[in-house]
């Protein structure tokens, strides 16, 4: 009760956007801080952090005949051809579908990463179907081009110089929160040069240290060029990972977000719970979407045998348009290192999460040749609903053998949440 009654004390923030040097061809990264008394953003200077490759762009063709097969089954988005900016790895996909006065568009924000490049950078790709994707080699060179957007920081202090991936990207306009129009908000899992090592995560990567991440934010007028904004931690982070002995003491990663109502913004996030040993999901509140109170964990890890034994993470929460409840889906770990895809349900999206079913909505292709058959996680949750029939999407990031990681795509029909089926092309 002590921290509900914290978070909605929180001040607002003025016309937050009014003074920013934004335009279409903004390309020097700058950051602007909350934590002063005298204004809440202050710009400092930044050198520049636009990525240099030359972009050439392209639409990822339909796969192939082959695409049928448990092979390729789901596939909707391969890595980019050698040598671009993402030709070694991609995920993390945050995919948004917004209508026009014609015609849908989708947009789809990702994490890649190059061949012999260290940090993971985030990228844009754009569709008219959500499933045939026009991407680029490099980076973006307009407002409206498709390619890499954001880059690992330059600046040493920062808490994301090792890499930066998407979590969330909202439209934030006056009637949400209060600013001067509509804009892209991007909630990022920003990387550090410091290592943290876990005593178990899953047989997967018990032995393998990590990177500390926090929650970073950055706005942009067109979705291509971001300014980041400063939040109120010394590195620029949103927020600082929990004092010793706390849920969220190790790290914090994969910021989603739901706008719940007029100046209430909901963040979910994950981190390594070390007193249970396993990954667990918590929440923070918002009426600004940069000053947070966290709220606590809301979901842990399941029970002995289960899917998501190790752990839960990678969290992504939706409200249902048809009947007002909360749906998580989540990326579950069990405890021989496989990652699959769980759902839960929440009336009110802050407590009593219950798990759907108890088995996971999207599993690993038992096909030892498949794209996904060593794990599915990072999932993005989509509801299109048209009055006349609802479809839901779930994006998601497959691990094969020995060719990293790729992107899918599953669908379910109807209110019914217990069974997504793998995108196989016209058979869909």
């Amino acid at each position: 009760m002590e921290a509900a009654s914290k978070w909605m004390t929180t001040p607002m923030i003025p016309s937050l956007l009014r003074s920013l040097p934004f335009s279409n061809n903004y390309s020097a990264t700058r950051s602007f801080s909350s934590s002063s008394s005298s204004s809440f953003f202050s710009t400092r200077s930044h050198r520049q952090n636009q990525p240099l490759l030359v972009s050439a762009s392209c639409t990822t063709p339909p796969l192939p005949s082959s695409a049928s097969t448990t092979s390729f089954q789901g596939m909707v988005f391969d890595v980019g051809s050698s040598p671009s900016w993402d030709s070694y790895e991609i995920g993390s996909p945050v995919v948004k579908r917004y209508l026009g006065d014609d015609e849908a568009r989708w947009l789809m924000w990702y994490h890649g990463r190059g061949d012999n490049v260290d940090g993971d950078s985030i990228g844009i790709a754009v569709s008219e179907d959500g499933i045939e994707w026009k991407r680029a080699t490099g980076a973006v060179a307009s407002g409206d081009d498709v390619g890499q957007v954001m880059l690992p920081n330059s600046d040493w202090w920062a808490f994301d110089t090792a890499g930066v991936r998407p979590s969330d990207v909202l439209i934030m306009s006056s009637e949400k929160i209060t600013t001067p129009g509509a804009v892209y908000w991007l909630y990022y899992t920003g990387f550090s040069q410091e290592k943290l090592e876990i005593a178990s995560e899953g047989a997967a990567s018990r032995s393998l240290p990590r990177s500390v991440s926090l929650p970073g934010l950055a706005i942009s007028q067109d979705g291509r060029y971001w300014a980041r904004i400063e939040g109120e931690h010394h590195s620029g982070a949103l927020f600082e990972i929990g004092s010793a002995g706390e849920w969220d003491s190790s790290f914090v990663e994969s910021p989603k977000l739901v706008y719940h109502g007029r100046e209430d913004l909901r963040m979910y996030y994950h981190s390594f719970d070390q007193a249970n040993r396993c990954y667990a999901i918590g929440i923070a509140r918002s009426r600004d979407g940069i000053r947070w109170v966290k709220l606590g964990q809301v979901l842990g890890c399941g029970p002995l045998g289960a899917f998501d034994e190790a752990g839960v993470r990678n969290a992504h929460v939706v409200r249902n348009q048809i009947n007002g409840s909360y749906l998580m889906a989540y990326e579950g770990l069990s405890v021989d290192g496989v990652s699959h895809i769980g759902l839960a349900v929440s009336l009110d999206g802050l407590k009593d999460w219950r798990r759907c079913n108890g088995k996971p909505i999207l599993e690993p292709s038992t096909d030892e040749d498949a794209w996904d058959n060593k794990g599915v996680g990072a999932p993005c949750l989509l509801q299109i609903a048209d009055g006349r029939k609802e479809e839901w999407r779930l994006y998601y990031m497959g691990i094969g053998k020995g060719r990293g990681t790729r992107i899918g795509m599953a669908v379910s029909d109807g209110l019914e949440h217990g069974e997504f089926k793998k995108w196989v092309g016209a058979q869909l």
